[in-house]
């Protein structure tokens, strides 16, 4: 047998992007079915009550219950840093009241190096009259907060499941299901709109045959926490080096969160030191700042490239988040740029006229339109900052130096710079 579900909305993907653009909808008085194909823990239901808690990844999963109860004590190795902007839209939904305040770092400062020619250049949120720069938290602890928001909402969450199959027409797209148990029914959820939020190996988007550009830059980023010696001073620190780029982001308790993208076969040679050794390798490459660097937790990797979906919709269906793009961390822009895509298309759903199909091909055209230059933006951006500070040539090297010793000077440039970075 067959059980089929009716919704306004179907959405396939649980990250942070798809969690949000439930939470969005389902305020809306969108009817939403939400599909989660690799549930973070098994929850063996179809509407959920109770939100799971997250489980950090790449953890053995016997013994879950301890895990799940010391997850306040654990430091997730995956940290996003989000502009004022991405938080008071977060807040706005009611997302922020259940973040541990704790567990979030505010940034005041940006400072950066060029390598090569020794300059530095700082960005303080005084330079633009803001709070903060923006803040950086734990992967874990805003899926957390996600979650138990979508509780509080109607909201129906189908967990331990495989996609099947897409079949659409004028009227309504179908998707269709296989249950994890061998014993239970297949599903079928018909919908006005399906959004592909599964991720940067999107299966809805392969289904769709839309195809990607991607640009490999034949690099890997090695993640890491460390305890320093030295406060950080709520200074989110970069230094730019040729295809090499080390970031110590502040973190609550004197904690820095490592991000160095390198060479994938540089990286490899990383992640095979003990830990120790690591941390003497960092504190040499950010030159000793924050003084001696003790290690916590354990390292991750995960390997980098530039990927842009050709086409942001298919015949009542869109692209959102890493199944859409997916860009070099070097900007910091990633989950900020995917939490853009959800509010766009809140901007359009929020004006839709009531009798407007909200998988009309004129919303999401208008979606395409409207995500398309910010995409194209933050791809230039990335890559151009890679090639730039990658480059041999005498005179941009030249460029960045004095680039960066001019912009230092200037408050006005500084302000509008700063101004953009953190909307």
């Amino acid at each position: 047998m067959t059980e089929h579900l009716t919704a306004d909305v179907v959405i396939v993907g649980a990250g942070l992007v798809g969690l949000t653009a439930a939470i969005m909808l389902a305020q809306q008085q969108k009817s939403v079915v939400l599909v989660e194909t690799k549930s973070a823990v098994n929850v063996d239901i179809k509407t959920l009550k109770n939100p799971p808690k997250y489980a950090l990844k790449n953890k053995p999963k016997n013994n879950l219950k301890n895990k799940l109860e010391n997850i306040s004590t654990m430091w997730d190795t995956r940290v996003f840093a989000l502009t004022p902007s991405t938080q008071t839209w977060l807040a706005s939904m009611g997302v922020w009241q259940y973040v541990d305040e704790t567990r979030i770092c505010a940034i005041n400062t940006m400072q950066l190096w060029a390598k090569k020619n020794k300059q530095t250049l700082l960005l303080k949120d005084s330079d633009a009259n803001i709070g903060k720069l923006g803040l950086i938290i734990e992967n874990s602890q805003l899926m957390q907060a996600l979650w138990q928001q979508l509780a509080s909402l109607d909201v129906t969450v189908v967990t331990d499941v495989a996609c099947h199959s897409i079949e659409n027409n004028d009227e309504v797209i179908k998707l269709i299901l296989n249950n994890a148990n061998a014993n239970a029914n297949a599903m079928t959820i018909s919908a006005k709109l399906l959004i592909a939020a599964d991720g940067v190996h999107s299966w809805v988007r392969e289904q769709a045959k839309i195809s990607v550009t991607t640009k490999d830059f034949n690099q890997t980023a090695v993640v890491a926490n460390f305890k320093a010696e030295k406060p950080h001073g709520n200074i989110a620190r970069q230094w730019f080096n040729q295809h090499d780029v080390l970031a110590l982001l502040p973190l609550p308790q004197q904690m820095v969160s490592l991000v160095w993208s390198v060479s994938t076969e540089k990286a490899n040679q990383l992640l095979a030191l003990m830990p120790a050794d690591l941390a003497q390798c960092v504190l040499e490459q950010s030159e000793g700042v924050l003084g001696h660097l003790q290690m916590q937790g354990y390292a991750e990797s995960f390997v980098l490239k530039q990927q842009t979906a050709n086409h942001l919709m298919g015949n009542r269906l869109m692209l959102i988040g890493d199944a859409a793009h997916q860009i070099h961390p070097m900007a910091g822009q990633g989950v900020n740029l995917g939490f853009r895509d959800v509010i766009v298309l809140q901007q359009l759903t929020e004006n839709m006229h009531s009798m407007m199909d909200i998988g009309d091909s004129s919303l999401l055209r208008q979606y395409a339109r409207k995500r398309k230059a910010d995409i194209a933006s933050m791809n230039m951006l990335t890559s151009g900052l890679d090639a730039f500070f990658a480059t041999d040539k005498s005179w941009l090297n030249t460029l960045s130096y004095w680039g960066f010793k001019l912009l230092d000077k200037q408050a006005g440039l500084k302000k509008r710079l700063i101004q953009h970075a953190t909307a």
